[in-house]
């Protein structure tokens, strides 16, 4: 059994670094990466574009160019630039995964570790059963495995009484199931300053020197024992590697759609960031979670300032994982990603609205990133093309809608309106927007090629190094293929339109908040769907119509896009339902973890029964008893982070309404939920109430 819910502070600096600097020196002198592998990837991704382009100009250059379809060309090669990089990172990744030596499974020595590991739990208002079941069998597992050489340590931002008094009953479980071995500690801010960002800056501020290592997982991550102690070994011998990022897998999808998407990044997903780690090399990116950071670098060089200005653009930074990581990397610090390294996974959302409720917050922060790389001195090239494939990769929806609709226009004009005879500059023939049919499809063929080859390429690996050396198995992953891409071709335009419309609410300045991501859905009412897709369905209805209007060939040409829209709420609701493991569809999309599960994911699972039935105090419980009042002041953060006569309005305000009560239902009712919040985070407030209502009984 533990004791104690923090160990002593250790603190360490961690200045917020400045943007603009110039000259920056780095801290280290280690080999840089190869810049040719970046000039391979920009210059192939450059003549695939190019060709392409000059396609589509050969199909809409029949009888000369009109404006709008100099605008149809500009629009189509800055999407299909897009595609053609991500194709070409695409083939680096296929090409290293058949070529490239395997590395040398040598076993790490648990005992041969010299230094100390973190774990780190950041929380806000999440299921306490399922995270602290996930704290729980990792602790057991490491103080097995490793024993002394790591430690656990959650920390709160919850804002929620009734979560925060629930992880506290939780922790108590904790305490109880974990040894001295691999302990566990908890930690809940009083005041939450800067989101997660600020979660893990107030840590590494106050115990950050007790550890040499620290790794941060996701309220749905898991990771084996084995990987935690690899990725130790591995920091320790390179003391030039800041910041080591796995390639986590997806786990524990129970609908069709959390199902597709796992499968996609069981089969697709190894290939895809196998390309990026071989072009980035030290220069890689952080994901923020799953990933191991040499602490004294974190917080030497990754301090985040911030961003001028007003939200969506400015104030704290939202995305901060590739802000720190490329500030790690301009300090001179590698950061590498790994696609070598297993034992990595994370849970998924179950429903296409749990993704886009999720996605609307990744969007604002990967725009604000815009004011990043228009601020920022001294940083790498490569950090600067991930910081510009995470703009594109939003922007890139509005763009192919808005290649629809000038699409759609240039097929009016076509359709219905006259040819100019008589212009300023007369000609024997009119200016009319004729395209070549016979090329329009073979560009479009292959524009599909580039989209699908990378899928291919998984696939094809999969084929030779197949999990399961069975013909039923082969057979199946060619099925769960053909599964995927059909789902996957009918939801992208459900998501082009849900992203479409992120980028303009953050365009016109509306700020995304914090709210906790949802997990674990088990699909909404079909009202709560139709609701949600109701724009979308009108959008592919209307397209749709105005394609017929034009010609049914048009029509069939726009198919693939408005399909999917005017199919959204069924499909919306049938893919976010629970899919049991016999289902023909969820068969077929059988990864290789549901058929041999990861321990570090069965474990957690099997642990949460552990915090099923908590003895979750509330706040009258703490008033009326002084056992629980001290139990709880023991695990509260008594850090208030206020300068000087700041004083914080919520807790103000409770302590004001305390001589204004004339019972203790009342005085509650009478407080705001962040005052009651202030008061669970104050011990001392909590106090003050007891006495002056004299509601603590004698003896408790």
């Amino acid at each position: 059994m533990q004791s104690g819910s923090r160990p002593p502070e250790s603190p360490l600096a961690m200045p917020a670094q400045v943007l603009e600097a110039r000259g920056i020196k780095s801290l280290t002198h280690g080999p840089s990466s190869h810049i040719w592998r970046k000039l391979f990837l920009v210059t192939v991704s450059i003549l695939v574009t190019i060709w392409l382009g000059w396609l589509m100009f050969r199909v809409l250059n029949v009888l000369g160019m009109t404006a709008l379809e100099w605008g149809m060309l500009a629009i189509f090669i800055v999407n299909v630039g897009w595609i053609s990089f991500a194709f070409v990172s695409a083939v680096c990744g296929f090409l290293d995964a058949l070529f490239a030596r395997p590395p040398p499974k040598g076993e790490v020595d648990p005992s041969q570790l010299t230094s100390r590991t973190v774990i780190l739990f950041p929380v806000y208002n999440e299921s306490v059963r399922d995270v602290f079941a996930t704290v729980e069998s990792i602790s057991n597992a490491l103080g097995k495995l490793a024993p002394g050489a790591f430690e656990c340590f959650i920390l709160s931002d919850s804002n929620q009484p009734d979560v925060a008094l629930e992880e506290e009953a939780g922790f108590d479980v904790l305490r109880e199931r974990s040894s001295e071995a691999c302990p566990i500690f908890y930690r809940r801010r009083t005041i939450n300053l800067a989101r997660k960002a600020g979660n893990v800056h107030d840590f590494v501020t106050r115990w950050g020197g007790r550890y040499d290592h620290m790794l941060i997982y996701d309220a749905d991550s898991y990771m084996s024992a084995e990987t935690l102690v690899a990725m130790t070994a591995r920091m320790e011998a390179d003391c030039e590697l800041g910041l080591l990022q796995t390639i986590p897998k997806l786990i524990g999808g129970q609908s069709l759609f959390a199902r597709t998407q796992q499968f996609a990044a069981s089969v697709y997903g190894p290939v895809l960031g196998r390309g990026i780690a071989w072009w980035s090399q030290n220069e890689g990116n952080y994901w923020g979670h799953n990933a191991m950071i040499r602490v004294q670098a974190f917080a030497e060089a990754a301090g985040l300032p911030e961003i001028p200005g007003r939200a969506p653009f400015g104030g704290h930074i939202l995305s901060h994982d590739f802000v720190e990581a490329a500030l790690m990397r301009r300090a001179g610090w590698k950061v590498r990603i790994d696609p070598d390294i297993g034992g990595s996974f994370e849970e998924g959302p179950q429903t296409i609205i749990d993704l886009t409720i999720r996605d609307r917050r990744w969007c604002q922060g990967n725009l604000q990133h815009s004011a990043v790389l228009v601020r920022a001195r001294g940083m790498a090239l490569t950090s600067r093309i991930h910081f510009s494939m995470g703009i594109f990769s939003y922007l890139a929806s509005p763009l192919w809608l808005v290649l629809i609709l000038v699409g759609m226009g240039l097929s009016l004009q076509s359709r219905f309106l006259r040819p100019a005879y008589f212009s300023d500059n007369p000609s024997l023939t009119p200016t009319w927007p004729v395209i070549d049919a016979a090329l329009a499809l073979n560009v479009f063929f292959a524009t599909l090629a580039v989209l699908l080859l990378p899928k291919a390429f998984g696939v094809i690996v999969s084929l030779i190094r197949p999990p399961e050396k069975t013909i039923m198995a082969r057979l199946r992953l060619l099925g769960g293929a053909f599964v995927e891409t059909l789902i996957s071709a009918l939801t992208a335009p459900v998501l082009m339109a849900a992203q479409t419309s992120s980028v303009l609410s953050i365009l016109t300045g509306r700020d995304a908040g914090w709210s906790p991501q949802s997990r674990g859905s088990e699909g909404y009412a079909i009202g709560d769907v139709a609701r949600r897709h109701a724009l979308t369905t009108v959008l592919g209805i209307v397209l749709t119509l105005a394609a017929l209007a034009i010609s049914p060939v048009f029509a069939a040409w726009l198919a693939p896009a408005t399909l999917g829209m005017m199919m959204a709420v069924p499909l919306s609701y049938y893919l976010g339902k629970y899919q049991p493991d016999t289902a023909v569809l969820a068969r077929s999309l059988k990864t290789a973890e549901q058929a041999n599960v990861p321990a570090c994911f069965s474990d957690a699972l099997e642990d949460r029964s552990h915090f099923s039935k908590l003895n979750v105090a509330n706040e009258v419980d703490l008033l009326a008893s002084e056992d629980r009042l001290q139990h709880h002041a023991d695990l509260v953060d008594p850090h208030w982070p206020l300068d000087g006569f700041e004083v914080h309005t919520p807790l103000a305000l409770a302590t004001a309404k305390i001589g204004k009560a004339q019972s203790v239902d009342a005085y509650l009712k009478a407080l705001t939920r962040p005052e009651r919040m202030a008061l669970v985070n104050s011990p001392e407030t909590l106090a003050e109430v007891s006495r002056k209502l004299n509601v603590m009984e004698p003896g408790r």
